[in-house]
């Protein structure tokens, strides 16, 4: 009979117990519009990982106005810039998704994506997005693939006496600061037996004078710096010098930018040119893990 008491009292405990349950209220009882609420004020990363936890979750998390917020001011240009139109159909949530995702155009010379963590955009342009004297030249340059480039190949100088690369962007940057840096390696890098390795024996000229940076804004805004390049057989980047756009502009931003090294007394080599990145200045810290 104890035995049986035990579990007579045990089941109606239990029964209680989900009673009790019931009538305590829990995340899946709240409206999803004090939800919704709640997403507004998490960051993208964070919104996604709470969309998991319950239905009510999960349909606020694709509410409009959540991730109006987290798109760039000027999501709908960069939008028609990248795939040449507005898709109006599209939810905030799938264009953030979109935007979030790292983008090629202008027949592939450039990539441009939204960075999950801050909503600032970041923008790459290949070398052969680039204007690099006597690219057509054989004898001074080759087009190399190299698996560390974002672009599949990178751009190879032999030898030349006058060095220079320019190039310029048309883009409606989000309002901010950003940083110009060119991405360069000294020496030809290889794989030998599936090991990566780096041809040092061109690499000359480059410890004689200083190579310059420049950049040129529509606006007025001009920076200029000289270094030497250093640091063979690694990926680099060259600060260029940095750009404002102001919080009123709702246009494209036009940048001009170019390195050079043009004393003609010797000869330079041994150098690739993968890309110039326009980056959040705020973020610039994560370029050596891109």
């Amino acid at each position: 009979m104890g035995s049986g008491f035990s579990l007579f009292t045990n089941g109606s405990s239990s029964s209680s117990s989900r009673e009790r349950d019931l009538l305590t209220p829990g995340l899946g009882d709240l409206p999803e519009s004090c939800v919704a609420s709640i997403l507004e004020n998490l960051d993208p990363v964070e919104i996604c990982r709470f969309s998991k936890l319950n239905r009510a979750f999960h349909s606020a998390s694709w509410a409009d106005f959540v991730w109006e917020s987290k798109l760039p001011q000027d999501y709908r240009l960069i939008l028609e810039k990248i795939i040449g139109g507005f898709p109006e159909k599209l939810r905030k949530r799938d264009i953030y998704n979109f935007l979030s995702r790292v983008n090629s155009f202008d027949h592939g010379t450039k990539k441009a994506w939204v960075d999950k963590r801050t909503s600032d955009l970041c923008l790459y342009i290949s070398a052969k997005g680039l204007s690099i004297t006597g690219i057509d030249d054989r004898r001074y340059w080759n087009q190399i693939p190299s698996d560390e480039s974002r672009f599949g190949s990178v751009a190879y100088l032999q030898q030349i006496w006058w060095f220079q690369v320019d190039g310029e962007i048309d883009f409606p940057f989000p309002a901010g600061t950003y940083s110009v840096f060119f991405r360069l390696h000294l020496g030809k890098p290889g794989k030998r037996f599936g090991w990566k390795v780096c041809n040092t024996e061109q690499i000359h000229g480059w410890n004689i004078k200083p190579a310059r940076f420049q950049i040129w804004s529509e606006d007025g805004q001009h920076s200029s710096s000289q270094c030497m390049l250093t640091g063979s057989g690694s990926w680099n980047h060259y600060h260029a010098g940095d750009f404002v756009v102001g919080k009123s502009k709702s246009s494209s931003t036009k940048l001009k930018f170019s390195m050079t090294q043009i004393d003609c007394t010797h000869t330079k080599g041994g150098l690739c040119v993968d890309s110039v990145i326009v980056y959040p200045s705020s973020c610039k810290d994560r370029l050596r893990r891109v």
